[in-house]
């Protein structure tokens, strides 16, 4: 797990190669996280979003994941990760980790090097936060991603607190 690292700060700055959205299935926009890296990039993203095809409705379902550029920010490429509601989702745990793994291979298959990841779910989607995190820690510690250095932006000192609690305990 050395190639994890956990943090307190904006990952709109985040200086990796791909930074992940925690975003709706429209990909247009919303509040939390997504609303700020589609402020910080500008335009460009949501033009590059409403490029992606809807299928069933959707541009990107629960559990799945899109990459676009990355507009005025200082990475690559946005890898936009749809998470589950928690409350309306029968298994959240197989969507939220299907969300991490597909980032991932998407991240991985741009020759990215580096990858950024907010607190997928953990915001309105209502993910207790302590299983998010063992859960995203868990797929991200995986041998297939060892060459990825994967950073973990969280917003505030309790939740970044939850996450390196769970890290320190994984790494044991």
């Amino acid at each position: 797990m050395h190639h994890i690292k956990i943090m307190e700060g904006d990952i709109t700055s985040a200086p990796v190669d791909a930074i992940v959205n925690a975003a709706n299935p429209q990909l247009l926009g919303g509040g939390g996280v997504d609303g700020a890296i589609h402020r910080a990039a500008g335009p460009a993203l949501l033009r590059e979003c409403e490029r992606i095809p809807a299928e069933n409705g959707v541009r990107c379902a629960f559990g799945h994941a899109r990459i676009t550029g990355a507009g005025q920010l200082p990475a690559r490429y946005v890898i936009h990760a749809v998470g589950p509601i928690y409350q309306q989702e029968q298994d959240p745990q197989q969507v939220l980790a299907s969300a991490y793994n597909r980032s991932l291979a998407l991240a991985l298959a741009n020759d990215c090097q580096s990858i950024a990841f907010p607190a997928i779910s953990c915001g309105v989607y209502g993910y207790p936060h302590q299983a998010a995190a063992r859960l995203a820690l868990t797929v991200c510690g995986q041998e297939e991603y060892a060459s990825l250095a994967i950073l973990f932006y969280l917003f505030g000192a309790e939740m970044t607190a939850i996450w390196l609690a769970e890290y320190q305990r994984l790494a044991k």
